[in-house]
């Protein structure tokens, strides 16, 4: 048998023992791929017969797959024909009438997927866009005696099923997951280098994500990308408490129920004159409105501390016990205001609004982390064949940043002292 020897980054190196989960996540130019390329033709070429599975999410088409990259390994490592490798169109063979093929998830069914078993190694790339559906699906039929699940991927969101499966709290028994940089890459290229510099300068907003394998907290484009990025520049986001002299408030964004259940958002903020305090954060779907006033209270936003406030909607919307939430509010103790309806154009005011205070604002980094997430997130929605933009996009993100955006809205800014009052100031001496 023919045996290779592969120079492994040192990052790496823990994943080469057996282990039942193997996951490498972080940004551009780490070497995540190519690592688990060459790792699937070693073990192809030191068990003979061995079947594979290499798996997307979706897969269009063999170009969206990593067939090429294991034909360029076969190049590198000068293995062919003679050695047992054969490629064909849709299936690369392998010794021992083994064969690694290539398949998206989202093409299976609790049947289809049947076929996988008896596999030895699924390696899933590109795994930031696993569905908890297909993860499902999968983890079970890879079943064999020894097998392996793979995973490489671009972290994007906190909450995407891979790295909740092998970044949250509780991992998968037989779990060695490791993050690799471009700094862990010793063959990390001049030219790799110079397009990070660019990024760096000329993306900066986008940088951590992209090279540093950070969350995506900021859309390319996003309406509070550029706002954002600056407060965090500055200092704004950290440790920020509330002044126990001032009245507490909750911004409230109302989420839909039944099926169309969209998110329910509160925003908790200060105004300490042209400071503005963002303190807390929370999101729920489908809870009925007992679950929201109990976060209030368990976090001490009680009635004689915290003022709510609700978008038009909230004197009208019946969603819980035939009331409206300003009815519910008030039954509780609280006292409400009921902003407005603008109109239209509400959407383009209330963004206007966040952008023209965001330097105002000083938010505390762990309570209001998913909140900024979706701002970071909230862009517009366009026509690219035409050009043009149509507004916000009605996503995840929306209800965050339509909250965040009645705050800026009901936000009046501390008047200047009148004329009159200049007289009683105190006048210099020459």
């Amino acid at each position: 048998m023919r045996t290779l020897e592969i120079p492994t980054a040192e990052v790496f190196e823990k994943l080469l023992a057996p282990s039942r989960y193997k996951g490498a996540h972080g940004g551009r130019g780490s070497g995540k791929s190519h690592f688990f390329g060459g790792l699937m033709i070693e073990d192809h070429l030191a068990e003979k017969g061995m079947l594979s599975v290499c798996i997307r999410e979706v897969q269009k088409t063999l170009a969206d797959s990593s067939k090429r990259l294991l034909e360029g390994k076969l190049s590198d490592f000068r293995l062919g024909e003679a050695d047992g490798f054969k490629v064909f169109r849709d299936v690369i063979q392998t010794p021992g009438d083994g064969a690694i093929i290539f398949q998206g998830m989202q093409d299976h069914t609790a049947e289809s997927i049947k076929s996988l078993e008896g596999f030895r190694r699924a390696w899933w790339e590109e795994a930031q866009t696993a569905s908890v559906r297909s993860l499902n699906l999968l983890r079970p039929t890879i079943r064999a005696p020894g097998s392996e699940l793979w995973f490489s991927w671009n972290a994007r969101l906190k909450q995407d099923p891979v790295d909740v499966m092998l970044r949250g709290p509780e991992k998968p028994t037989g779990s060695v997951v490791v993050e690799a940089n471009w700094r862990d890459n010793p063959w990390f290229t001049a030219e790799l280098e110079q397009e990070r510099l660019d990024c760096l300068r000329i993306q900066s907003d986008q940088y951590d994500h992209i090279w540093e394998g950070g969350y995506l907290t900021v859309a390319s484009g996003a309406y509070f990308a550029r706002h954002l990025a600056e407060a965090k520049a500055e200092g704004r986001i950290g440790r920020v408490a509330a002044d126990p002299l001032m009245t507490l408030m909750a911004f409230v964004d109302i989420g839909g129920t039944g099926a169309r259940a969209d998110a329910f958002t509160i925003w908790i903020a200060q105004f300490i004159g042209r400071e503005i305090r963002v303190l807390d954060y929370y999101e729920a779907v489908g809870q009925p409105a007992e679950a929201h006033l109990n976060w209030l209270r368990g976090r001490g936003y009680t009635s004689d501390r915290c003022q709510i406030w609700l978008p038009h909607d909230g004197k009208t919307q019946d969603k819980v016990h035939d009331a409206s939430y300003e009815g519910f509010f008030r039954q509780a103790g609280y006292k409400v205001t009921v902003v407005k309806n603008q109109g239209r154009g509400a959407a383009s005011m209330r963004i206007e609004a966040a952008r023209r205070l965001f330097p105002s604002m000083w938010f505390n980094e762990a309570k209001t982390e998913g909140g900024r997430a979706a701002l970071g997130w909230y862009h517009e929605k366009r026509d690219e064949a035409r050009g043009i933009g149509l507004g916000p996009d009605h996503d995840w993100s929306s209800h965050a940043a339509d909250s965040f955006g009645l705050m800026c809205v009901a936000y009046e800014e501390p008047k200047k002292p009148s004329a009159e009052w200049d007289k009683f100031k105190p006048q210099k001496v020459a």
